[in-house]
């Protein structure tokens, strides 16, 4: 458990591809709509264009956050990039997006799946709270549709593409005095790396190189069990919001809203039962843009910011979890 003092989220920013994939248009690859509706809520989802990469997405999004935030390129000194589908396995993408910004700024990956936006949030709260970063951007995008094999009908219609972006800065003076200051009021950052397995792409680093005989059983592919992630979720996100709200001395009945990973309609409703807390208050788009992995968040902030139903002073609770297996929450004030 931890906390983080002085900082502020100043903007948001988040892009999706134009093209719109529905469950229909997936039914000639043996997928079945009504399965993947009854199932997990996720009736489209975004497909990037075959010349967009996954910076081409956070650069979208970035440039977003950045008049969000009323900041420019040149105000930028740090960069943090969340993704587990780089443009390339390396260097990192962090630095295309530096390169494509005209930043002067060190830029690095993070790769915590769809934990990764929150992993990025609290590691760029600590730069800016110890005074090392003034301006930090981060970045949670994925390029899904590439990473899954088109021919699992269990788990390609899950996910989708898109890119969130934060600016993370110090907290303005007009929010540094009294109870409503803006801070992250309690945290926690775990892995449970015994279940690694149960979401990972095999083949493409040391242990399995991307070999012909790999990339022929289609080991360049994300494999999931989807069953046992959905256990291990359920589980580790009642217990880790029950401890964050603890540590911060908060009921579920006073939070303003909650932004969790999209990642399935069953899991977002076990949230809200173990909350107790009314469903809208617990917000979802991933009927609309499927399963973004570390854009995810970011993405629904943006339209929380966007809709008016984020306001300074409220108590945000975000929770992300993923591959590793690991997961973050944070409580926010606004």
């Amino acid at each position: 458990m931890g906390k983080i003092a002085g900082i502020q989220i100043a903007g948001i920013g988040s892009y999706v591809p134009s093209k719109v994939v529905t469950n229909e248009d997936l039914s000639a690859l043996g997928c079945d709509s009504d399965w993947i509706v009854r199932r997990t809520g996720i009736k489209e989802r975004r497909h990037a264009a075959a010349d967009e990469v996954t910076s081409d997405m956070c650069y979208e999004a970035a440039m977003k956050c950045l008049k969000s935030a009323n900041k420019t390129v040149a105000d930028i000194d740090l960069i943090l990039v969340a993704t587990m589908t780089p443009d390339y396995p390396s260097p990192s993408t962090a630095c295309y997006l530096q390169n494509r910004l005209g930043a002067v700024a060190p830029a690095m990956d993070l790769n915590a799946a769809c934990a990764g936006f929150m992993y990025a949030l609290l590691t760029a709260g600590q730069f800016v709270s110890n005074g090392n970063s003034q301006c930090a951007l981060i970045v949670g995008a994925d390029l899904m549709s590439r990473s899954i094999n088109p021919h699992d009908v269990k788990t390609y219609p899950l996910f989708g593409d898109g890119a969130g972006a934060a600016i993370v800065s110090p907290t303005a003076e007009s929010q540094t005095a009294g109870e409503n200051a803006s801070e992250i009021i309690s945290y926690q950052l775990c892995s449970e790396g015994w279940g690694a397995d149960m979401l990972r792409i095999a083949a493409g680093g040391t242990r399995c190189p991307l070999t012909p005989e790999a990339y022929a059983k289609g080991e360049q592919y994300m494999a999931m069990d989807g069953r046992g992630v959905f256990k291990w979720a359920v589980r580790v996100i009642d217990e880790s919001i029950e401890q964050v709200l603890d540590d911060a001395g908060v009921s579920a009945d006073e939070l303003k809203l909650v932004v969790m990973h999209q990642a399935n309609e069953r899991i977002l409703d076990s949230a809200v039962a173990g909350l107790k807390m009314p469903p809208e208050k617990v917000l979802m788009n991933l009927d609309r843009y499927g399963n973004t992995s570390a854009a995810s968040i970011p993405l629904v902030l943006d339209e929380a910011i966007q809709t008016g139903r984020i306001e300074r002073g409220d108590l945000v609770l975000l929770c992300g979890f993923g591959a590793g297996l690991s997961w973050g929450t944070a409580l926010l004030r606004w």
